[in-house]
């Protein structure tokens, strides 16, 4: 019979990553186009700064999450590599915690050390990786995956704003900045959850939210420093 359900979890390393690229795109553009634009300054000026913007931040969060995910693949490596030397040195023991985990979840105790025993002939730390240390090749850090998908996904949230600063006259600018950047938001939220099986209308109100709040407070601060042309 064909497994018919449908997981998500395997989604959840490149998923994260992609939503907080995505999400830090459209909000720190489009709060700096209308810092800017609240200061009264030009068409070119904005997309400027919007384009210095998509290129250091797209760049900085790339680094940013290929540095902390290595940092988990790291601690991952020093436990499996621990684990490994342990299973080699004392293979009972490791049995025995083994077949401990197994009671503790709820078989009884021959039929957890008959479970310890069969998965451990077969790979024994792949099953004390998974049991033990809760690492699999489903959830394991992947630095150059959320590295990558942070990096793309920044540079198209980015550009979002920016195209609209292209297609919109200057007068109508701060509205339709933070009108469609708002829509790009809710769409996001609504692409996470569905993604990510969360319920839609949590995930929208919440990326949205803290969207609005970060344009209403750069473009108050461009407003009251800058000087209108």
């Amino acid at each position: 019979m064909r497994h018919s359900e449908r997981h998500r979890t395997h989604r959840t390393g490149w998923l994260r990553a992609a939503v907080l690229g995505a999400n830090d795109g459209i909000v720190s553009t489009a709060s700096l186009v209308l810092g800017v634009a609240a200061t009264g300054a030009g068409t070119q000026a904005i997309l400027v700064a919007g384009v210095a913007s998509l290129v250091a931040g797209a760049m900085s969060m790339a680094a940013g999450e290929y540095v902390s995910v290595s940092s988990q693949a790291d601690t991952e490596n020093a436990d499996l590599a621990r684990e490994k030397a342990e299973l080699a040195d004392n293979p009972q023991q490791e049995h025995a915690e083994l077949t401990a985990i197994y009671v503790k979840r709820g078989l009884d105790q021959p039929l957890a050390s008959q479970v310890a025993t069969q998965l451990m002939q077969k790979n024994a730390l792949e099953a004390h990786a998974r049991d033990e240390l809760g690492i699999s090749d489903t959830l394991a850090a992947k630095p150059v995956q959320a590295a990558l998908a942070s990096a793309a996904t920044f540079a198209a949230g980015a550009a979002l704003p920016l195209l609209v600063v292209l297609l919109l006259p200057a007068t109508a600018l701060m509205w339709g900045v933070a009108g469609t950047s708002l829509f790009f938001l809710a769409a996001l939220g609504l692409i996470a959850a569905q993604a990510g099986g969360s319920p839609l209308l949590v995930s929208t109100a919440r990326v949205s939210f803290w969207g609005a709040l970060a344009m209403g407070l750069t473009a108050g601060v461009g407003a009251l420093f800058g000087v209108a042309a």
